[in-house]
């Protein structure tokens, strides 16, 4: 049996490239300076918890699976350092990793990747109402064919090349895990369902309880 860690993600503002200061001023619109701050402390809190507990694995000759990294060799190692140095806490758990022993594995299809960035990038950088709606209509329309596309890519990629171990940095709004193989045992490092779901919840004002039990699951240590 091949043994897969699953980590499911919230992207960090450092993950979100030349649309985060973008993403900043909509959420404060959104939602307010004081409960946009609160979001950016339960991400925060979350990647302290995944952070706390990857640095105590032994990750000699696992195999590193990262949304969005395209490349491996070389080129894949100079991507991880230079969002790792930019302030991504992904990347730089993924590149603490490379300098422990794992090894990183070309995860994505660059093409696919590329089409939801710059569907995302239109809507978060459209100046016009107009403008943004008909981003945000494209976006949608295009999204859930992108996701799948990009899900069966990298579960097939896991399935051709996971030897024995592996860890898989992925999206919460993903679905790989009904495509892996059989012989992968799956382990989820945060439930997947909960990091999906408090992203979800926090857009609703109506469930802030939830979001507050949510919150501190996030950022309780993984046990």
């Amino acid at each position: 049996m091949r043994k897969l860690l699953y980590v499911p993600l919230i992207h960090g503002s450092a993950d979100l490239g030349s649309v985060a200061s973008s993403v900043d001023e909509k959420g404060v619109a959104m939602h307010g300076e004081e409960r946009w701050e609160e979001h950016k402390r339960t991400i925060s809190g979350f990647w302290d918890s995944i952070e706390s507990y990857m640095d105590s694995l032994d990750v000699t000759d696992f195999q590193i699976y990262q949304d969005g990294l395209a490349a491996d060799g070389s080129l894949g190692q100079r991507i991880v350092k230079e969002a790792a140095r930019k302030g991504s806490r992904n990347y730089q758990i993924v590149e603490r990793f490379m300098a422990r022993g794992a090894k990183i594995v070309k995860t994505e299809d660059i093409s696919t990747v590329l089409k939801e960035v710059e569907l995302i990038k239109k809507m978060a950088q459209s100046k016009s109402v107009p403008g943004r709606l008909f981003a945000a209509l494209k976006y949608e329309l295009a999204k859930k064919r992108l996701l799948e596309e990009r899900d069966e890519f990298i579960a097939k990629t896991i399935n051709d090349s996971l030897k024995r171990k592996g860890i898989l940095f992925i999206g919460a709004f993903h679905n790989v895990i009904p495509e892996l193989a059989s012989d992968i045992v799956v382990e989820e490092v945060k439930a997947k369902e909960k990091v999906e779901e408090y992203q979800r919840s926090f857009l609703l004002r109506g469930k802030q309880e939830r979001v507050e039990e949510l919150t501190r699951y996030l950022m309780a240590p993984v046990e």
